[in-house]
């Protein structure tokens, strides 16, 4: 079977966010990591990443305790890159896409498995110019890590819905609320993911994967929620990334939440429903449409019911599990997101009001940045 980290400490957090670097003249994007990486001070060192485009950045907080602390270090993270492009000439945005830029005009970064993959997608791969936040979660024992991730599949459309933040691709609004979700949809292995069971079992059809020269090792499966091995966590990736960093902990609070919810239920031998994939799917899309102002599949009912009845629901189940962690008041900004609307509700009511692409893209830099 495969070698895992597992091992504890549980509910320990880890936060990365994809962000956008923009002319601040232009508000286009900027291809300029390589210069933000050259200046990348060593306190900050391995936490300031490429992508795969050479106009995003990724920063990812170290493991930390609590929400609280990643938050801390996430704000941190953010004003340093803000501080790192204003003294090249530039923001940074955070949305799930650049409401104008073309893929075509984005130049690769130079880096062996960025190159592979581009040899290997082409079209595809050229197209992913898309911003998401990813959640990790650490979890004690690998088949309570793989109980968790398969519990975590039937709310990926409800994060989804609470996230969506990106309405616009290629200068139009696309009538979706998270436009980034079909554009990922062209790779392979992501998606909802399989329901697995057992870590044996994980094991061996990632293994297989190998064997077959599917794919080089496990990262290479982009599922919404995947275990990471390596890093013993469990990683949520269906989220849009946020433009504000509150809505950003207020997701990661409610992950961390429902994971130690889920972890509980291992413990007390509580046996998983496997919903059917394309159920999930289908409430994904569902999700990518219409955000929290539509209907999703209630499991448990059989039958839709708004978005915000299962927030509501979900928020008031985890409410201890978070007071436990420390992280709820973090969770009070998704009874806001609830009551505000989301970020592609603001990037369209700012469209609504000014009709002017340029003008919504600045309000999409980071506070920090401005």
């Amino acid at each position: 079977m495969l070698e895992h980290a597992f091992n504890g400490p549980p509910f320990t957090v880890g936060i990365e966010e994809e962000l956008m670097l923009l002319r601040s003249d232009s508000l286009d994007l900027a291809q300029e990591i390589e210069a933000i990486l050259a200046a990348v001070p060593p306190e900050a060192e391995g936490q300031i990443k490429p992508e795969l485009m050479q106009s995003v950045l990724e920063i990812a907080t170290k493991p930390c305790a609590g929400v609280r602390e990643a938050g801390e270090e996430l704000r941190w993270l953010r004003t340093l890159v803000a501080e790192l492009a204003a003294e090249r000439g530039l923001l940074v945005g955070a949305a799930g896409t650049h409401p104008f830029a073309l893929w075509e005009d984005q130049l690769i970064v130079d880096r062996p498995r960025y190159a592979e993959l581009i040899a290997e997608l082409g079209h595809i791969a050229r197209q992913e110019l898309i911003f998401g936040t990813h959640v990790h979660v650490a979890i004690e024992g690998a088949n309570r890590a793989i109980y968790v991730a398969d519990g975590i599949r039937r709310y990926l459309p409800l994060l989804l819905a609470l996230s969506v933040n990106s309405p616009f691709w290629r200068g139009e609004a696309t009538g979706m609320m998270s436009s980034r979700i079909p554009i990922f949809r062209g790779f392979p292995r992501q998606g909802i993911p399989p329901h697995y069971g057992t870590w044996e079992i994980y094991s061996h059809r990632v293994n297989t994967m190998v064997r077959s020269g599917a794919i080089e090792d496990y990262t290479y499966l982009w599922w919404d929620v995947r275990p990471h091995p390596r890093l013993g966590t469990v990683e949520t990736r269906i989220c849009d990334q946020q433009t504000s960093v509150e809505n950003t902990l207020a997701l990661a609070a409610l992950i961390v939440s429902l994971a130690r919810r889920l972890s509980k239920l291992y413990d007390a031998e509580e046996p998983l429903v496997e919903y059917p994939t394309e159920l999930i799917d289908d409430n994904k899309v569902r999700a990518a449409l219409r955000g929290m102002e539509g209907q999703l599949v209630d499991f448990r009912a059989g039958h839709h019911v708004p978005a915000p009845v299962l927030a509501e629901r979900l928020l008031e189940e985890l409410g201890t599990d978070a007071s436990e962690l420390g992280c709820a008041p973090m969770l009070e900004a998704v009874w806001d997101i609830l009551a505000t609307g989301t970020g592609a509700r603001r990037q369209l009511a700012s469209w609504d009001h000014h009709h002017d692409l340029r003008k919504l893209t600045s309000e999409l830099v980071i506070p920090e940045s401005r």
